[in-house]
């Protein structure tokens, strides 16, 4: 399938059954792409967590799109002062094509004063140099969260770092995509 990068990718705020349910099948074939799985996993499976995350006070879903096609999303929840990104995938076919770090920055302009967060498997090396590329710094928080014998370091962001960043990325034109909210 071609990845479509001449078509302009646009990252908002998506509400309802169908959104979720997109955003579950880009979870599973990312799932399956990034951990080598012998059978795709079937977005139903994977339907609940998104569901529960999205369920969550002030919790919202953000979906990439080329075109009609959904490339990407994100949950956003809020998580103390600080903004936590609870998911964050991209179609495996358009890894290497700008969907995540667009995503990044779209959750960059709904940081809060205390900035952000996420957690990334440790064995995820292809997310690790994402996070860091987009200016998430990895700290000594270490656990086994979602998933019993993979643990996920935690990642954040200091806003103020967002702010500089922000106005220079706009400036250059580096990221020409529209956010909704």
């Amino acid at each position: 399938m071609p990845r479509g990068d001449d078509v302009p990718l646009v990252v908002g705020r998506a509400h309802g059954a169908l959104a979720q349910q997109e955003a579950a099948s880009v979870w599973a074939r990312a799932v399956s792409r990034r951990d080598a799985l012998p059978v795709q996993a079937r977005a139903q499976e994977k339907l609940p967590g998104i569901r529960s995350a999205r369920a969550g006070p002030g919790a919202s879903l953000h979906l990439a799109r080329r075109g009609e096609r959904v490339v990407g999303f994100c949950v956003l929840v809020p998580s103390g002062e600080r903004l936590e990104v609870r998911y964050l995938a991209t179609d495996p076919d358009a890894w290497g094509s700008g969907v995540g770090r667009a995503l990044l920055t779209h959750v960059d302009a709904h940081l809060g004063a205390a900035g952000g967060e996420l957690w990334v498997l440790t064995d995820n090396p292809r997310a690790v140099a994402a996070y860091e590329g987009a200016g998430r710094v990895g700290t000594d928080d270490v656990e086994e969260r979602a998933t019993p014998g993979r643990p996920e370091r935690r990642f954040v962001r200091d806003v103020r770092e967002v702010h500089m960043t922000r106005r220079s990325t706009c400036a250059s034109g580096k990221y020409s995509g529209r956010t909704g909210t």
